[in-house]
């Protein structure tokens, strides 16, 4: 996944939005590794990408994010989302949009991930309706380089299908969490992104 931090209104808008989608892939998808912290610690506290409704919930994450050691933020992820048997909050989209995992929600990912020519990688213990994942296949709908696949339209669909219906409660969930900190500021910008997605998307239609 993508180190690469946002780096503010230098970078044109799409550049941004995919950095944000792959920095949330990879602070979803394990405990934040001590470069990723690191890079926190001295992050610019702009609006990681345009519009200013962005900006305070950024700067509150990176805030938390410099008082966070490396060790605490590994022990947030694990008692939130790690551990054996059910995790304290799921990080799955058919959890929140069936009540189950691995359901029907998963079964229609699939279909629209191969559509996309996409498919899981073996070697990924988790199923496709993880946070991470979602956010890993949208900074591809940005970045990529096959327009055919890498555009707007597909942006919107894939969003407003995939992750627009849940990950708003997974947001609420985090921040309802006692024992919740770094991860309940990254829920809160990363609610407040995914606010600001859905709006754009909403033009767009």
């Amino acid at each position: 996944m993508n180190d690469d931090l946002p780096r503010g209104s230098a970078l044109d808008e799409e550049t941004a939005r995919a950095e944000v989608y792959g920095l949330l892939a990879q602070l979803y998808y394990a405990p934040p590794p001590p470069q990723l912290m690191a890079a926190l610690r001295v992050a610019v506290t702009e609006a990681p990408a345009p519009g200013a409704f962005l900006e305070e919930p950024w700067r509150a994450f990176v805030g938390v994010a410099r008082t966070t050691s490396d060790a605490e933020a590994a022990a947030e992820y694990d008692t939130l989302f790690g551990g054996v048997g059910k995790p304290e909050i799921y990080l799955f989209g058919s959890h929140y949009l069936s009540g189950y995992l691995n359901e029907k929600p998963v079964a229609r990912l699939r279909e629209d991930l191969a559509g996309l020519g996409l498919e899981r990688d073996e070697a990924m213990p988790e199923t496709e309706d993880h946070v991470a994942y979602l956010c890993e296949v949208m900074r591809y709908l940005i970045a990529g380089d096959d327009v055919e696949v890498a555009n707007l339209t597909r942006q919107r669909e894939f969003f407003a299908a995939h992750l627009q219906p849940w990950a708003t409660a997974m947001c609420e969930a985090i921040l309802a969490h006692p024992r919740a900190r770094l991860y309940a500021a990254l829920a809160d910008f990363t609610r407040a992104f995914l606010s600001v997605e859905a709006q754009g998307f909403d033009m767009l239609a």
